[in-house]
């Protein structure tokens, strides 16, 4: 049995960030397999190392289903980018990836539970039987709750670099104002095109004198 140790809201703006440089014409994959999709799961405490190895071993076993299960995951990783995306920029949402999330969010729903842990009642996943599936389960709610959470959602935000970045963040700002994945990367990149442009602006001013 598993429980989330990681918020659940903003574990798929971590997914979807697996592909970076999501916006741009050259994104660069770093999921290539389902073992690499276990060790994702496994950085993110969505699984401990028994139950990692566990799956791993299942996949050795059963190759075809874990290969599918990895393309499942790519499928539901670009429907919660494009979801996102499309509510950000306040558009329509497309209907095939709606469909392709409410597919995999039955799936997973179905193998959580109500259970008294610590004698307290939780949401806990039922893993009683392995499933090699069982990694893309916390992904999906984690979309779902999400998307269905109106405060939290207005708070999530794209890196506004020029080049694709893509990353999806949580702006925890007061005023909602970050735009950068990260100040000392895309952020000061920016400034220092912006401080490029304004002395390229200023010395053809000072040779149009």
């Amino acid at each position: 049995m598993s429980t989330l140790s990681t918020d659940q809201r903003e574990l798929c703006l971590k997914f979807a960030n697996t592909l970076h440089w999501h916006a741009s014409d050259h994104p660069w994959e770093t999921l290539h397999s389902y073992a690499d999709l276990v060790g994702w799961t496994l950085d993110a405490r969505l699984l401990s190392p028994e139950e990692a190895e566990e799956l791993l071993r299942a996949a050795q076993a059963q190759p075809m289903v874990a290969a599918a299960v990895f393309e499942r995951s790519i499928t539901l990783r670009e429907a919660i980018y494009r979801l996102i995306v499309a509510h950000i920029n306040t558009e329509e949402p497309a209907a095939e990836d709606l469909i392709d999330m409410n597919h995999e969010l039955s799936s997973a729903l179905a193998h959580q539970q109500v259970r008294v842990v610590d004698q307290s009642f939780v949401w806990i996943w039922n893993t009683d039987t392995p499933a090699l599936d069982r990694v893309l389960w916390p992904l999906v709610r984690s979309a779902a709750d999400l998307l269905t959470s109106p405060e939290v959602l207005a708070r999530v935000g794209q890196c506004a670099d020029d080049r694709g970045c893509g990353w999806f963040f949580l702006d925890t700002s007061k005023n909602h104002s970050r735009r950068w994945c990260d100040i000392n990367d895309c952020g000061n990149r920016a400034k220092q095109r912006r401080h490029y442009q304004r002395t390229r602006q200023a010395r053809a001013a000072q040779q149009d004198d």
